[in-house]
């Protein structure tokens, strides 16, 4: 419950392609937070209208104020989602690993339908957080993404794509950069 009488926003999580396996730090945070997984129906040939369609439904059906945990293609997804959609019912949004989604050199073929990136600001408070050793995007591209959504950004340095295979494990850091995030957005509020 927040100090205003409110409900804590809803965290739901928003897996890329491929979805999230039982060690990636976003499966560990459902399980020990009991946050809520936005489930797409093909995780491995994504259609961007269909996941923008599966993220609205999920945000509708939350009763209140939700935060938005993406990882990868998912923070294409949610910048696309906050073009088109009404987005007051988004408190925040954490933005993990930005798949470069322009660049067939860092990117799979896959992933085109989510190009080319929005580059507005969204309407929300953001975090992207970015690794120099991600083969899925340039570091200097996540600064750019932040810098054009309006979103605070976090260098991790070497983390490659911020994923089970950077050995992160349940990434409490990472948690708690969602942690200020919540109160950096509830202040706002």
């Amino acid at each position: 419950m927040r100090s205003d009488g409110a409900a804590a926003p809803r965290v739901l999580v928003l897996p890329g392609l491929g979805g999230s396996g039982e060690a990636h730090w976003q499966t560990i945070w459902q399980a020990r937070h009991g946050y809520a997984r936005v489930e797409q129906s093909d995780w491995d040939r994504p259609a961007r209208d269909a996941w923008v369609e599966r993220l609205d439904e999920a945000i509708a059906r939350q009763a209140g104020e939700v935060v938005l945990v993406a990882h990868s293609l998912a923070c294409a997804l949610v910048a696309h989602w906050a073009a088109a959609a009404g987005t007051d019912r988004v408190a925040a949004a954490l933005l993990v690993a930005p798949a470069d989604v322009d660049s067939a050199a860092h990117t799979p073929p896959e992933t085109r339908s989510f190009a080319p990136m929005p580059l507005t600001a969204l309407p929300f408070a953001s975090l992207v957080v970015a690794s120099a050793t991600d083969p899925y995007v340039a570091l200097e591209r996540a600064r750019h993404f932040a810098a054009c959504w309006g979103a605070r950004f976090v260098d991790l340095g070497d983390a490659g794509h911020i994923n089970a295979d950077a050995g992160l494990g349940a990434w409490d850091a990472g948690h708690a950069l969602l942690m200020e995030l919540l109160r950096t957005s509830m202040a706002q509020d």
